[in-house]
């Protein structure tokens, strides 16, 4: 029997700290029923239908945050947060680029708990290169280069996630350069966290994780500022870390809490100090 593409790139999550990977099932697998509680919104119907304001109140109302910025990057995180770690830590750990899609991307929600559940990427193509071993499987298509599996990569990413940030942009009022800042931010993390977890060359990483951000942009995204690599210990292996590009609004909804060690309103100095403990202390580091 042909090795299932996929399992590859299980094999290579299995041994990071982080790795937030969605659900990978075949459409036969799909539960059909709310009998454990559990509703199954596919990410394009939740938008043409309606439900994402409906969601998005309870799940704000239920859990916080209050004031609607964190809000909205939260509901990213909580639907979106998976699927993107599925096309980074895929392409940067293996080299293929799984191809989303909006009627491949299942968010379910938990209606006892009033939250979503961990997302579901439903029959998941990947873009490969020609001289892969899994070129010739039947869930594999084949691209020209390495520029055409990011284009292909970002396409689809762009058209599975488009529809939902529009209704979220709409309906919360937050920008669409924030919504889609938090978004290509996370697509830099996603490549530089394993990076830095494995050991491994950090701008190597973030090059790549640039080149697709530059693809998911030409194929339609928007933003004010990308992230930057922030070098705070060069002669450690996990000495490097990022400036997100985009605030994520944590601080509004808990201002106790200030702002993040990413956050790009917080000066780097405190960054330095903060990072630095982490070296000191493995235990604080995400």
């Amino acid at each position: 029997m042909t090795p299932d593409p996929l399992d590859a790139l299980r094999d290579a999550c299995s041994g990071l700290k982080f790795a937030p990977l969605p659900e990978l099932v075949s459409s036969a697998d799909l539960p059909r029923d709310r009998a454990d509680g559990v509703q199954w919104y596919r990410s394009d119907v939740l938008e043409s239908e309606g439900w994402l304001p409906i969601l998005f109140d309870k799940l704000r109302t239920e859990h916080g945050p209050g004031h609607r910025l964190p809000a909205a990057t939260n509901f990213l995180r909580v639907t979106l947060r998976e699927p993107i770690f599925l096309v980074s830590a895929s392409l940067y750990l293996t080299g293929r680029a799984p191809l989303l899609a909006p009627d491949g991307l299942y968010l379910p929600w938990d209606t006892a708990r009033a939250r979503f559940r961990t997302p579901a990427s439903v029959d998941t193509r990947l873009a490969v290169l020609p001289d892969d071993p899994a070129a010739d499987h039947p869930g594999t298509v084949v691209a020209r280069d390495e520029d055409d599996l990011l284009r292909l990569a970002a396409e689809n990413l762009f058209s599975t996630f488009s529809p939902l940030i529009e209704a979220l942009h709409a309906h919360s009022r937050a920008g669409r350069r924030t919504l889609w800042g938090w978004v290509l931010d996370t697509l830099h993390f996603y490549m530089l966290n394993p990076a830095r977890y494995l050991g491994r060359d950090a701008e190597e990483a973030w090059e790549l994780a640039t080149r697709l951000a530059d693809a998911v942009v030409e194929a339609g995204a928007v933003t004010r500022r990308r992230p930057r690599l922030f070098p705070f210990a060069p002669e450690n292996p996990r000495g490097t870390w990022a400036v997100r590009g985009t605030c994520c609004f944590d601080y509004k909804g808990d201002p106790e809490h200030g702002y993040c060690t990413t956050c790009p309103l917080k000066c780097d100095g405190e960054r330095q100090e903060a990072l630095s403990e982490w070296l000191r202390d493995p235990a604080l580091a995400p």
